[in-house]
């Protein structure tokens, strides 16, 4: 399974560590399921079906595995559909075998990261079909749940987008702040690169097209165009492009406007509302005991 190979190359040895963590923390979170105990036998067996009740792209599929590994190690999950499939209502996606009660403790902890993920990879796939037939590359940003980024992100890609960094020393980002506090945005940048040796990248966030002249001239690896309008954008990329450096436009951005702003030719356009503001996709689990 391709898709699986994906999961298993982002989800590298580090990131693996924090995951389980934050499958043993939602564990804590719902303690024991006492009703279940109380109404079924720890011999009762039964079979699990989870279903997708919308069309949605299907994330999360390798999870399911490691959280039954938790709970229930007995219990082996069938997959129907492969991971980032896109499915119609009523599709089986997974079946899972096994005891009863363990099977419902792991059931809502299951197809919430189900629901979280192929919602996120719904609306990425949803934006990047509004700008396929363009040379921009769709990002995500950091506005993810708190302990779920590598998720979200995960999920992103899914969808058909492209990760910005993950994490604050992947990139050197300067921003308003930054730069007011340095004086400039050329000192702010020298700051970065005499104290970081070698220096990760570097990206400006701009405000105006004078901060773009400014950031290319300092050396920017890539300009990020904040909450700019269409004339300024267009005159800051006519800046970027003949300076060799990399473009994002940034804030503002959704379904209505992505595409104009995509045919202006930036190299990026990055969108919060990816992982912010996501429907969760909508999955049921029945039972036949």
């Amino acid at each position: 399974m391709k898709k699986q190979n994906d999961f298993e190359n982002f989800f590298h040895a580090g990131i693996m560590d924090h995951l389980e963590a934050l499958i043993r923390l939602a564990l804590q979170e719902d303690g024991q399921d006492l009703t279940s105990m109380a109404v079924f036998s720890p011999e009762d067996k039964c079979l699990a079906v989870i279903k997708a009740r919308q069309k949605t792209l299907v994330a999360g599929l390798p999870l399911v595995q490691i959280i039954l590994n938790k709970i229930a190690g007995e219990s082996r999950p069938e997959f129907m559909v492969q991971e980032g499939d896109l499915v119609d209502p009523n599709t089986p996606v997974v079946n899972i075998r096994g005891g009863t009660c363990k099977i419902l403790r792991a059931e809502r902890i299951i197809l919430n990261f189900m629901a979280r993920l192929s919602g996120i990879a719904n609306l990425t796939r949803a934006y990047i079909q509004k700008i396929e037939d363009t040379d921009v590359k769709l990002l995500d940003t950091r506005k993810t749940t708190p302990g779920h980024r590598y998720l979200e992100k995960y999920a992103v890609r899914l969808g058909g987008g492209m990760n910005h960094r993950m994490d604050l020393e992947e990139m050197l980002m300067l921003k308003d702040n930054h730069i007011d506090q340095a004086g400039s945005i050329e000192k702010a940048v020298q700051i970065l690169r005499n104290t970081y040796q070698p220096c990760p990248p570097v990206e400006v966030e701009c405000r105006s097209v004078d901060d773009v002249r400014e950031a290319v001239r300092a050396g920017s690896d890539r300009i990020m165009l904040d909450n700019m309008g269409m004339d300024e954008i267009r005159f800051s990329l006519k800046i970027t492009r003949q300076a060799g450096v990399e473009s994002e436009i940034s804030g503002g951005v959704n379904l209505d406007n992505i595409r104009d702003l995509a045919l202006l030719g930036p190299t990026y356009i990055s969108v919060g509302a990816l992982t912010h503001s996501a429907v969760a996709a909508d999955f049921s689990m029945n039972m036949e005991i």
